[in-house]
């Protein structure tokens, strides 16, 4: 009777009248099963927050064009279901029969939903299913199939938070049988596949059965690894007293539950593994053979040449039966692209050896080559300094350089590119003084001798150089960030 008592709140619904717009009878049983399966949906998601108005939505959509109802009317249905499944004075859906063993009336009461939280600013409540309500969604043959793991995941935390660990070992027992059917079934899956799939409208049959397959045990994973933290943190709170006599054994067995439920974790994680292989490899395979099929049952005698000698068509649409048969023209064409292609830089009577030392300097080149940007660098810091003197400033721009040198007849350094490679160097550098310049960057030989010749132009002196935000377009070649030039005095000045 107690088990007959779920049921009852379905058959109050059924017993309530109400029509639509049109005067057609709205069938409340069968939506109030719907709204189990809903929040039973929900509660398989782990959605925390499913209130009235997700209940709403969710009904709008499933009676479109079954019934024509106004938002009034939906929103009545909602607080119907919900005030049949949780009513409001708390004590649950009562039941009353005739107990025989006592001889006097029984009243069972169940809760179908149950509040899960509730949010002030909005005034919202939140619902859940309650046990009562897993155990009427249970009764139903087909989901008990269908999400038999799922359930004995839900069972599991619910025996963990009891305390129950005895029962929660046999719900683990339980769901190893469930991953093994589970694989049975995919075994069998990937036989049909290879064997039925002879259309294309079986082959997306397939591809969509395969799909919901990834994503129930995408989420039944999930749960697995919540379920696994679950049980962490009730062993290290058993952990902290298991000198207790009580604890002792439960800490024993949430060991073992902690093993056990890793084992099936692994052996579901396989199965995941199994699953997206059998999507990404089966599937092609079929499809393949369904393409090899139909080649080798095509006929061109038949198909095309039977058709085309045995019907007078007219030129416009022989030409459309035959374009598809007819290879694409083909020509050789010169690419621009082989400008870019390798070079032969040696000449018809010279060894294409000499090919690897092109653009290579010499000891001697490399050595001409650093002392004429040392005397570059010098100079442009000399100039620098003449400029300080003369402005009787201690804090210049670049820009402001650039005009001066102009004045001076020194446009020529200003198309030079060593002037640009100056002002990279004492930037990277800064700051810069006769004793603080280390050479961290590798600068190569007669790096010292710049660093001893800047410091005799600077005598004493310490030289910022910092970026500043404006871009100089100095030249129609060169372009460069303005900077802020700085000479301030050392410690150690003559």
């Amino acid at each position: 009777m107690d088990k007959l008592a779920l049921f009852d709140p379905l058959f109050e619904l059924g017993r309530q009248r109400k029509n639509d717009l049109d005067g057609k009878p709205i069938a409340m049983m069968e939506l109030g099963m719907l709204t189990l399966l809903f929040f039973f949906e929900k509660k398989l998601l782990r959605s925390r927050k499913t209130s009235a108005r997700e209940h709403e939505e969710f009904l709008t959509e499933a009676t479109q064009g079954l019934y024509r109802l106004e938002a009034s009317d939906i929103k009545d249905i909602v607080s119907r279901i919900i005030r049949v499944f949780r009513p409001a004075d708390g004590l649950g859906h009562q039941f009353t029969f005739f107990d025989l063993n006592t001889g006097k009336e029984r009243t069972a009461r169940t809760s179908i939903l149950k509040a899960d939280g509730h949010d002030s600013q909005t005034v919202t409540q939140y619902y859940t299913l309650d046990e009562d309500g897993l155990e009427l969604v249970f009764a139903t043959k087909e989901f008990y199939l269908e999400f038999q793991l799922s359930i004995h995941q839900l069972l599991l935390r619910k025996q963990l938070e009891k305390g129950e660990f005895q029962g929660a070992l046999r719900q683990i027992d339980e769901m190893h049988i469930d991953v093994e059917t589970l694989r049975e079934r995919i075994s069998r899956i990937e036989s049909e596949i290879k064997r039925s799939i002879v259309s294309e409208d079986t082959f997306q049959r397939y591809k969509n059965l395969l799909e919901d397959i990834d994503i129930r045990l995408n989420r039944e994973s999930e749960e697995f690894k919540e379920l696994l933290e679950f049980v962490r943190e009730t062993r290290e709170r058993i952990y902290a007293d298991r000198e207790l006599p009580r604890n002792q054994k439960a800490y024993e067995l949430i060991l073992r539950i902690g093993t056990e439920l890793e084992g099936v974790h692994n052996e579901h994680t396989r199965l995941l593994q199994q699953s997206y292989e059998l999507s990404n490899q089966a599937l092609r395979a079929a499809k393949e053979s369904m393409y090899y099929t139909g080649m080798n049952a095509f006929s061109f005698e038949q198909e095309v040449g039977a058709f085309i000698f045995g019907k007078l068509l007219p030129p416009e649409s022989m030409q459309g039966v035959i374009a598809p048969f007819i290879g694409l023209e083909r020509a050789e064409l010169w690419s621009p692209l082989t400008v870019f292609a390798q070079q032969q830089l040696a000449g018809r009577g010279e060894e294409s050896g000499g090919q690897a030392a092109f653009m290579e300097m010499d000891e001697a080149e490399e050595d001409a080559f650093a002392e004429q940007r040392r005397i570059g660098i010098v100079r442009i810091v000399r100039l620098l300094m003449s400029f300080f003197d003369e402005k009787n400033r201690e804090m210049v721009y670049l820009n402001q350089f650039i005009e001066w040198l102009r004045e001076q007849g020194e446009e020529e350094l200003l198309s030079s590119r060593g002037f640009y490679d100056c002002w990279l160097i004492l930037h990277q550098r800064s700051p810069i003084s006769d004793r603080g310049w280390t050479d961290s960057g590798g600068e190569a030989r007669g790096s010292s001798g710049l660093q001893e010749d800047i410091g005799e132009e600077l005598q004493g002196r310490i030289l910022n150089v910092t970026e500043s935000g404006e871009v100089l377009r100095v030249t129609q070649r060169y372009e460069i960030q303005d900077m802020i030039i700085e000479r301030t005095e050392g410690n150690h000045a003559i």
